[in-house]
């Protein structure tokens, strides 16, 4: 079974891309959805970022406000790495966790996607055999944001400057997919980077050279 990590800036497209591959029926693990989860009432990691940041944040049926939670956290570096301590290690620990429960199936699937928003910035090189960015424009980015989240243009801002720029991401990427191609070219990439990832070494497909060694240290 290969593991291939899916990322990109926030906003590129990283859900789109996801969605294309689950209709050709590969399976999708999505660390946005496990992050959903961690912070369940009663769950650990919930007690935790109520310590942190307090009961405030806390909605009247009792789940994470998150959207309050957002808007502290992408104001205040020092709260966005308090948020990144509690919840990074819950997240990962699940995703190591079902795709090992994959690993172990009877037949596991050749190829399975790993859904990573924060891949590099969080380190989960060695969970994935490779890594494909998701590629959009910065001003499509902003626009996405903006249309998604109801944010202005600088709440948009706010939130692309706190993770890795996305040029960064795509240098050190093994593969890229523009997620702002039509459906037909987004399906023949698709369809390409299936048959490399199902060959023996997985190269081709517009695999990069410099790949995940040339990572620099946060």
């Amino acid at each position: 079974m290969r593991a291939i990590g899916l990322t990109g800036g926030i906003a590129s497209g990283k859900s789109r891309i996801a969605d294309l591959f689950r209709l050709k029926g590969v399976p999708v693990l999505d660390a946005d959805q496990v992050a959903r989860e961690v912070v369940r009432p009663g769950e650990p990691a919930l007690r935790a970022l109520l310590e942190a940041f307090g009961e405030s944040m806390l909605r009247p049926d009792g789940a994470l406000d998150r959207r309050r939670l957002a808007e502290l956290v992408f104001s205040d570096p020092s709260a966005r790495r308090r948020l990144e301590a509690i919840l990074h290690p819950a997240i990962l620990a699940e995703m190591r966790q079902r795709l090992e429960s994959l690993r172990r199936q009877p037949e596991p699937p050749p190829v399975v996607i790993a859904v990573l928003p924060l891949l590099f910035e969080a380190g989960c090189e060695p969970m994935v055999d490779g890594v494909l960015v998701v590629a959009a424009s910065r001003e499509e980015q902003i626009r996405r944001l903006m249309a998604r989240d109801r944010l202005s243009r600088e709440e948009a801002l706010k939130r692309l400057e706190a993770q890795w720029p996305l040029a960064e991401k795509i240098a050190h990427a093994d593969w890229v997919i523009d997620s702002e191609a039509d459906a037909e070219t987004l399906d023949v990439r698709i369809r390409e980077l299936l048959a490399a990832w199902l060959t023996a070494g997985g190269e081709g497909a517009g695999q990069t050279q410099e790949g995940r060694a040339a990572r620099p240290a946060n």
